[in-house]
């Protein structure tokens, strides 16, 4: 299936999230002749150690891939600044919602100063996100900046869930157990609640 962005243009500016979540969409954007950029802004992942696990799995594969990487920069302080007051917020909660939001006006920032007319996520692809939220909040990042679009494509549907799961065994990503945050992975081991 070929992939065509909003107004046909050839050049998306993809932020990714983690490897496992991203594969299928590169490829299938590779593949659909997109000209490809991927961003990786996630500052809400923790501990630092996790973070750069991720990154550099999407270093390793966009590499492969031959496509540009952006490395945003780590800028964890500004995100427990954000996002103070919502430790307590459930998965899909208002707290995500946020954190979206923050990644995805950075993608925005970055995307309107590189002359990119259209970004995405792959947020979305996950069963575990809300893509309704994921979705409105790469469209208000992109309100910002006159002409630019987020495209709102669902890439879990035509078996994209399911080749996100083939290409992750595939290329052997390390594939997390939790969403990223502190919170989540709190949730995740809760015996063991890890202090930022």
């Amino acid at each position: 299936m070929k992939l065509i962005p909003p107004n046909g243009e050839k050049r998306v500016l993809l932020h990714s999230c983690c490897a496992p979540c991203s594969g299928e969409i590169m490829e299938a954007m590779v593949a659909s002749g997109i000209q490809l950029t991927v961003i990786f802004y996630n500052p809400n992942i923790h501990p630092v150690d996790e973070y750069q696990r991720r990154k550099e799995e999407n270093i390793r594969f966009t590499q492969k891939m031959k496509i540009p990487f952006v490395d945003a920069d780590y800028d964890q302080d500004r995100w427990f600044l954000h996002t103070k007051g919502l430790e307590n917020e459930p998965e899909r909660g208002k707290r995500c919602a946020l954190c979206f939001y923050l990644r995805l006006a950075k993608t925005a920032s970055f995307a309107r100063d590189n002359g990119f007319k259209i970004f995405t996520s792959s947020f979305g692809v996950s069963r575990w996100k809300n893509i309704h939220q994921v979705n409105e909040s790469g469209m208000r990042a992109a309100s910002r900046y006159p002409g630019l679009i987020y495209w709102t494509y669902n890439w879990r549907k035509d078996g994209g869930s399911l080749r996100m799961v083939e290409i992750a065994r595939r290329e052997d990503f390390y594939r997390q157990n939790y969403c990223g945050c502190v919170y989540s992975l709190n949730r995740r081991t809760p015996a063991k609640a890890i202090k930022h």
